[in-house]
């Protein structure tokens, strides 16, 4: 039965609902669905002729996954048309099974809900329907841009991420897809986020990437209320993974250079300065609180877009996606925070990205953030006058061939582009290099005549038990010339 639906109203709707005690979703799955493990859900697979708009030739496409295995709370699912919400359902005959046991077992079986949805959209190719963005599990989505491969993930909000308290994981429980005006326009999602200590209605706005612009964008509104304070709130976070690369590759033994979804965060601050934070992943975990004032922008980025740098013909790493966030407006004082979690396997998502509002989240309270996300290949721009952040390398200081001390540790920054491939090596810029934690020593800048990019190379003295916090960026005719680098090396546990 279709009913009025506006954002204003589903607003409306979310705050009177968290006014009230939380209830935790009571429903159960049939007994058709349980047992399912990993192999058996990842055979079952929608049917894209059952999509919705299938045959309408707007461009996009709506598929649904399969409840059960790890998504045990089934999200309702409706469709906007002309200002009215009609409830979209989904049975077993919607999705291919691919095991004749499990067939059989859910055969006539109408579902109480799905587990997230998926929009399909010729992203690549005029012939060729391609996934552009996933909602599944909790409130994680992911996107792509032209020619990437699943890589990072975003989520609605995040809540006392490894802290002294529990974490929270809210969840997307209703979807709301609008049916496009136009051929190939904008698709707009709207989604109801629940949890003991929140409620939210979200927008979000989801343009694909094109020949003119690569990247898939997407902007968002949360409108938030909250049920309890909440300790540390977390705006517009990401999730990657960053197992090893040129800086920390000597723990792993493996024949490709690199393993990372994401190998850089980085922030444009209020000022105008560009910061790039190489990721690290060592045996203890990692935490970083940027303090920032209406940034620019922060985000996860993938740099390095050549098969050689990984060599893995099958996860392809190059075609991983960067995933920006833009704020809409000021959104004040507050901190970037950088989480970075120990990890040995490549499947574990160790990084985390998001903003922390200076001014707490309280019960009673409602906030709204807006924000744009841009996902695809987010390279640096050739055009700017900095300089960018092309490699961080770590190793043992001193000097090759002789027994240095083991305190000593080297880190090697090369920057390359902006400026600075028109200065000479006989005028080098000036280095303004600060550390934490330890005493810099034999800093170097060159130029490298094989490529053109500027290398910094300085040892840094430490007491093996602190981290180092390092900072370097190069300055020439009174300006900074390149992004500042920062970087966190931490000792073994």
């Amino acid at each position: 039965m279709a009913s009025p639906f506006d954002f204003d109203l589903f607003t409306e709707r979310m705050k009177d609902l968290a006014a009230l005690p939380y209830e935790a979703p009571s429903f159960e799955l049939p007994d058709s669905f349980k047992g399912l493990d990993y192999d058996a859900y990842r055979r079952i697979q929608f049917r894209p002729d059952h999509a919705l708009w299938a045959d309408d030739g707007l461009g996009f496409q709506v598929h649904t996954f399969h409840p059960g295995w790890l998504f045990k709370e089934p999200v309702k699912l409706f469709e906007l048309k002309e200002g009215m919400a009609t409830p979209v359902t989904f049975g077993s005959a919607d999705f291919d099974y691919h095991d004749e046991t499990i067939e059989k077992r859910v055969a006539g079986t109408t579902f109480p809900g799905v587990a997230g949805i998926r929009i399909n959209y010729p992203l690549n190719a005029p012939d060729r329907m391609d996934e552009l963005v996933t909602f599944l599990g909790a409130s994680y989505f992911r996107a792509l841009g032209r020619d990437n491969v699943y890589g990072l993930s975003a989520r609605g909000l995040l809540m006392n991420s490894w802290l002294d308290v529990p974490e929270e994981f809210p969840r997307f429980s209703e979807f709301y897809v609008e049916r496009p005006s136009v051929a190939g326009g904008p698709v707009i999602v709207y989604a109801a986020l629940e949890s003991p200590s929140v409620t939210g209605a979200y927008r979000f706005a989801i343009t694909p990437g094109s020949e003119a612009v690569q990247a898939t964008v997407m902007d968002v509104t949360a409108r938030l209320n909250f049920r309890k304070d909440v300790k540390e709130l977390g705006i517009a976070p990401l999730t990657s993974m960053f197992l090893y690369a040129e800086a920390n590759r000597a723990g792993f033994d493996d024949y490709r250079p690199q393993v990372h979804d994401s190998n850089g965060l980085l922030i444009e601050r209020e000022t105008g300065e560009v910061m790039w934070r190489a990721l690290n992943n060592s045996p203890a975990l990692g935490n970083s609180y940027l303090w920032e004032n209406s940034p620019k922008a922060f985000g996860l980025y993938q740099r390095g877009r050549d098969f050689e740098a990984y060599q893995d013909a099958g996860a392809h790493y190059e075609r991983r996606p960067s995933l920006r966030v833009e704020p809409t407006g000021s959104w004040g004082q507050g901190s970037i925070r950088l989480i970075e979690i120990p990890a040995e396997l490549e499947v574990d998502d160790n990084i985390g990205a998001f903003w922390i509002p200076a001014e707490p989240a309280l019960a009673g309270q409602s906030r709204e953030f807006g924000y744009r996300l841009l996902w695809g290949d987010l390279n640096p721009d050739t055009n700017s006058r900095l300089a960018y952040v092309a490699e961080t390398r770590s190793g043992a200081g001193g000097v090759s061939g002789v027994e240095n001390a083991t305190n000593l540790r080297k880190f090697v920054v090369d920057f390359e582009g902006g400026e600075l491939a028109d200065i000479s090596a006989e005028t080098p810029p000036d280095v303004v290099a600060t550390v934490s934690g330890g005493v810099a020593q034999h800093t170097v800048l060159s130029r490298i005549d094989a490529n053109g990019a500027w290398r910094l190379v300085f040892d840094v003295e430490t007491d093996e038990t602190a981290p180092l916090e390092l900072r370097a960026y190069l300055i020439g005719s009174g300006r900074q010339l390149t992004e500042t680098w920062l970087y966190q090396w931490r000792p073994a546990a």
